[in-house]
């Protein structure tokens, strides 16, 4: 039982150790992210073909010159190495209220969000989000951090000694806290690091950031999860309004300038 003790600590000194960031997100947060970039780009570029097998792409064209409008005025303004990328987006002929963008510059919209995100500027918060989650490279922090998380637990399961019930539980109550207090943590720090890095695309765009808060306000009108935010792995919609509305003063004399100089997006 005092060697199990032990390695226990031993195992979880050394997954604290793993875990510290070896680069910075756009914001300069510390990052754990160790996978080559060009693997996550291959690895989204497959899920993404995979996608449009399955999905129909619609068939409005209205709706995609429309979707590709508003994705376009925000690839423009991004850093020069992702603007500069050729970048894919289909518009999914789908229910879901929801969006997503992909290691390998690819973006997909629902024109189930549509319905909820009701003018350029509320799609332009979702799809900037969207392209914040690539830029900062998201996918491949929580890939690296699920990858550490189960090594680590697994490297301390092999050092503890001998089987017994108890060994089983304590490893057990670890990956459950491994979840709450590594993974999910990180998850709910990727959307809002993403909220606010989008909320800047969105207003250098010539979009009104403001319709961010509006967006989420439409969003919790359908409905919000009943789990905890500690369980989620997104932070709430009334957290993401405060965060937002926070960060208004930040941005809206941006896009207030381009409104000035008729510069505005015009995506209607």
């Amino acid at each position: 039982m005092v060697f199990m003790k032990v390695s226990l600590k031993a195992a979880l000194a050394a997954a604290l150790v793993v875990m510290v960031g070896c680069s910075s997100s756009p914001t300069g947060r510390k990052q754990f992210a160790v996978l080559p970039d060009s693997q996550m780009n291959e690895m989204g570029i497959q899920s993404f073909t995979e996608m449009k097998k399955e999905i129909p792409a619609s068939s409005d064209a209205k709706l995609r010159e429309y979707v590709q409008c508003v994705a376009d005025s925000l690839i423009a303004v991004l850093p020069d190495k992702y603007r500069k990328q050729d970048w894919e987006v289909v518009l999914f002929n789908d229910e879901q209220v929801n969006a997503f963008a992909l290691p390998g510059y690819k973006v997909g919209i629902y024109t189930g969000l549509l319905t909820v995100a009701e003018n350029q500027s509320q799609l332009a918060a979702v799809v900037g989000h969207e392209l914040a989650h690539v830029i900062a490279r998201h996918g491949n922090e929580r890939v690296s951090t699920q990858l550490a998380t189960s090594q680590a637990l697994a490297l301390g399961y092999q050092l503890s000694g001998e089987e017994s019930p108890e060994k089983i539980a304590i490893f057990q109550a670890l990956g459950i806290g491994a979840q709450v207090g590594i993974i999910l943590p990180f998850s709910r720090t990727h959307e809002s690091e993403a909220d606010l890095l989008g909320l800047s695309y969105m207003a250098k765009a010539g979009f009104d950031p403001r319709e961010s808060v509006q967006l989420w306000r439409n969003m919790s009108a359908g409905g919000e999860s009943k789990a905890p935010e500690l369980l989620s792995t997104h932070p709430s919609n009334s957290t993401r309004i405060k965060d937002l509305q926070a960060n208004l003063s930040k941005n809206l004399p941006i896009f207030e300038a381009l409104v000035a100089q008729n510069k505005e997006a015009k995506c209607y």
